[in-house]
């Protein structure tokens, strides 16, 4: 894969947390690993846990707020910054991107008190 088809399948996943858990969910397969600060998290079915967990627990706000600071790929590797005033100042994701799809990504983030 190239850089571009890289960076369209990153454009598709960050466009996907305005909509459903679903779309979130079809950039992975089951072979998908995601790294938390919790733990590493194996297949669809703990990942999609995941990414309900995190809209549930998430303010309505944070969604909209939610801006890309940086993004770099360098062959099936991605990494970004991002931030969600007021609720998260700083997160990081990286991302291993084969045949379309995300299969690792590694995870954290910094929450403001309040």
């Amino acid at each position: 894969e190239n850089e571009a088809q890289i960076e369209a399948t990153l454009a598709r996943h960050l466009q996907a947390f305005a909509g459903s858990v679903d779309a979130i969910m079809s950039d992975y397969a089951e072979s998908s690993v995601l790294f938390t600060p919790d733990g590493p998290l194996m297949g669809l079915d703990q990942i999609r846990s995941f990414f309900e967990a995190f809209k549930a627990n998430s303010p309505p706000e944070l969604i909209p707020a939610l801006t890309l600071l940086r993004q770099d790929i360098r062959g099936e590797v991605a990494y970004i910054t991002w931030k969600a005033d007021p609720f998260i100042p700083l997160a990081t994701d990286t991302f291993v991107i084969h045949d379309g799809k995300i299969q690792a990504q590694t995870f954290a983030l910094f929450r403001s008190n309040g």
